[in-house]
């Protein structure tokens, strides 16, 4: 039966996705037109947006420790919620890492990887709008497979990557700071599998 009062649950859901849908099209535009000079600014942007869904997460929260009888399990809600909040943070440390290490270069992988982040952000995006209708979505199970996927897609891409810099890179420094940041593209693509996974883990569990 249609919640007909209350927190929204679902839609906060929808929004946190957005946010994620948000601040990786930033991320792939700054690093599309990447400029060292520009970071310290394009980061206070990104940490907006990664505000904007923490402040999200503590709104969930304080509803749903007064929440009767929330939609789904109160432990699926927190986790799925704190998922979805780790993929926004995945995405704005790679900001980070290009801030923090003094990148003044970007290697062609990155846009690969900001290419896979995008679509799979697109793809959880979709999964969540159709999360409230679970129990007769016929597109759910699709997009679930569509992140995990591009998952794969992007443990591939990080094999490859990791490869070419052991092979091609003739400085210390940028070896180890590419190392560290390829990781973070690694951790981002997982993050969004893990959303992926939850909402799957619901479905089954609800159905």
């Amino acid at each position: 039966m249609r919640r007909k009062k209350g927190y929204d649950y679902y839609a906060m859901f929808i929004e946190m996705t957005d946010y994620a849908c948000q601040i990786a099209e930033r991320l792939q535009s700054i690093i599309g037109d990447f400029q060292v000079e520009n970071l310290s600014h394009e980061l206070t942007e990104l940490h907006e947006i990664e505000h904007a869904a923490d402040a999200k997460t503590h709104e969930m929260m304080k509803n749903l420790v007064k929440e009767f009888l929330p939609p789904i399990e109160r432990e699926d809600i927190i986790a799925l919620t704190q998922e979805l909040d780790d993929v926004v943070d995945a995405i704005e440390d790679i900001l980070i890492r290009l801030y923090m290490y003094n990148v003044e270069e970007i290697r062609p992988e990155a846009t690969q990887f900001m290419d896979i982040i995008v679509r799979c952000c697109g793809q959880m995006k979709k999964m969540m709008e159709e999360f409230p209708s679970f129990r007769k979505s016929t597109n759910i199970h699709e997009y679930i497979v569509e992140v995990n996927n591009m998952e794969e897609e992007g443990d591939k891409l990080y094999v490859e990557a990791m490869r070419r810099l052991y092979v091609e890179a003739e400085d210390i420094t940028e070896t180890v700071v590419w190392t560290q940041i390829f990781q973070c593209f690694e951790d981002c693509c997982d993050a969004c599998e893990e959303v992926a996974e939850t909402v799957e883990s619901i479905i089954m569990k609800n159905v």
